[in-house]
């Protein structure tokens, strides 16, 4: 029977369950960390041991330099201090005490808001960072400038999450496109060794004769016999201006993951004011990404004019552009373009971003103009881009995710 009152729970760091006045005290500890600074933010709250080390870990990166000092009068900044060892330090420390997810933020953040890009041309600073997408986005947009002695340790960093997307991403992708391959070949008049029996039976089963115990096939179902052979090309044409990082790094690992299916034949072209053909370079993805140069000036039409001249067989030919459309080059014949290959029966998809952080900024007058040639532009995330390709391998309407 209900007493008519209520009881505080809290869940505490560990899981555990909090009421009254460990509720209370659970709430301030939390509201002291967000505020940071001295403890008379307004908590009442001293923070000692892990505690006061967390907190000592976010005021270095989030400490705000304020003019009039905090409401105690007292300035607070941010920094990390200038040697290698005070950030490698707080490297350690915030892997330490916060969750990789976290760490990854926090890294990103402190490239972002205290200029720690340089460091990482250290050896020792990139053995002690949390490797993921956006540090490769910010190495390679480096490696230009990296001494001898940190190249080979930046190649380490680099391979690792490489090898960790391909292992999320790489059985899916083939699962999902080989299906879709599958499906296209399909062909209504087999031969007999190419009868596709399952489907032929299930297609027929309205012609059961039952004095019979038989199906009468009026239509027969059959896949090709081009498993073997190359069925479908795919080109990837990626930008490679320096907002759109992390899309070159998820697009040179699905580029490998594709050019590795005997039926697809890929092919991969990164892209600023020149055009580069990584192609030859597909076998290995780290290879392909040391091969692009992050940042520079945009000139799309030389790029889909490169991909244009590598088309053989166009009704069989996916074109996937991924970029911001900040166009530098010849606006109106990059258009022409689009149009001339959608024309001859090219699937051209426009993704404005492969990434999990959704769109940049982009050029929407562009993105408009591609899509009254037929060809929307949206983002993508990495999970969605092998529907995103089945789709239009299968020439089907995309998939596009909700704005």
């Amino acid at each position: 029977m209900s007493t008519g009152t209520t009881t505080d729970v809290t869940t505490g760091p560990a899981g555990d369950t909090k009421t009254g006045a460990a509720a209370d005290d659970e709430r301030l500890r939390r509201w002291r960390l967000v505020l940071g600074g001295a403890e008379a933010d307004g908590t009442g709250r001293t923070l000692t041991g892990t505690d006061a080390a967390m907190d000592g870990a976010l005021t270095a990166l989030y400490g705000r330099r304020n003019q009039g000092g905090d409401r105690t009068g007292r300035d607070r900044s941010a920094g990390l201090g200038a040697s290698a060892p005070s950030v490698a330090r707080w490297l350690g420390d915030i892997r330490t005490y916060f969750p990789s997810s976290v760490v990854q933020v926090m890294q990103r953040d402190a490239i972002d808001r205290l200029g720690l890009a340089t460091l990482l041309l250290e050896p020792e600073m990139l053995e002690a960072v949390e490797a993921d997408v956006h540090l490769v986005g910010t190495l390679l947009s480096l490696h230009k400038a990296m001494p001898e002695t940190t190249r080979e340790t930046a190649r380490a960093v680099v391979r690792k999450v490489v090898d960790d997307l391909e292992k999320r991403l790489a059985t899916r992708t083939r699962a999902t496109l080989t299906g879709a391959l599958d499906r296209s070949a399909r062909i209504s008049r087999p031969r007999h060794r190419d009868i596709d029996w399952d489907r032929t039976i299930r297609a027929n089963l309205k012609n059961y004769l039952p004095e019979h115990s038989t199906v009468v096939p009026e239509r027969l179902i059959g896949h090709g016999r081009a498993s073997q052979a190359i069925r479908k090309e795919v080109v990837l044409c990626i930008d490679q201006s320096g907002s759109m990082a992390a899309s070159v790094v998820y697009a040179s690992v699905f580029g490998a993951v594709l050019a590795s299916m005997r039926s697809i034949a890929t092919r991969l072209v990164v892209f600023d004011t020149t055009v580069v053909d990584l192609t030859d370079r597909l076998d290995d993805p780290v290879d392909v990404l040391f091969g692009t140069q992050l940042g520079g000036g945009t000139d799309i039409n030389r790029a889909l004019a490169h991909c244009q001249s590598k088309i053989t067989r166009p009704a069989d030919t996916v074109v996937v552009l991924i970029s911001d459309l900040y166009e530098g080059g010849i606006r109106d014949e990059m258009l022409k373009r689009v149009a001339a290959m959608k024309a001859s029966g090219v699937q051209f998809v426009a993704l404005l971003a492969l990434s999990d952080e959704g769109a940049p900024a982009y050029d929407r007058d562009h993105a408009a103009a591609l899509a009254a040639l037929g060809a929307p532009a949206f983002a993508c995330t990495p999970d969605l881009f092998p529907e995103i390709m089945a789709a239009a391998l299968e020439k089907r309407p995309l998939p596009i995710p909700a704005a």
